[in-house]
């Protein structure tokens, strides 16, 4: 199986920052898209950004400028720096990995169990 442990969420005051990580482990062939999504009470789950193998990334419009996500390959892991946090992206965050087991494998989706992100006014 295949496991992603989430961590650096905590309680910040608006304008602060946080750095979230994502690390898989378990049976891993090679890892593709990347990504970190939220969930706020009371919301649907959304994304936030997402990052390719290579290194192409993708951001939600309310984060452009204030996040960045990256990844390390060798260690299968993504980041999200958020920097000039504000009250509305208080949320928990999950990361989320398109995972290839095997060679000529099929792709499947696992996700992180979230991090809570709380931003205070």
């Amino acid at each position: 199986q295949v496991q992603l442990v989430e961590s650096g969420g905590g309680l910040v005051q608006a304008g602060g920052s946080l750095r979230l990580s994502c690390a898989a482990s378990g049976r891993i062939f090679s890892i593709n898209a990347m990504g970190w999504y939220r969930q706020a009470p009371g919301k649907q789950r959304e994304l936030v950004a997402d990052i390719t193998r290579g290194g192409n990334t993708n951001y939600a419009d309310s984060v452009k400028g204030r996040f960045t996500i990256s990844r390390d390959n060798a260690k299968n892991t993504v980041y999200l720096q958020m920097n000039n946090l504000k009250p509305e992206d208080t949320a928990v965050y999950y990361c989320k990995a398109g995972v290839l087991r095997q060679a000529m494998g099929v792709l499947y989706d696992y996700w992180g169990q979230g991090t809570q992100v709380t931003v205070s006014s």
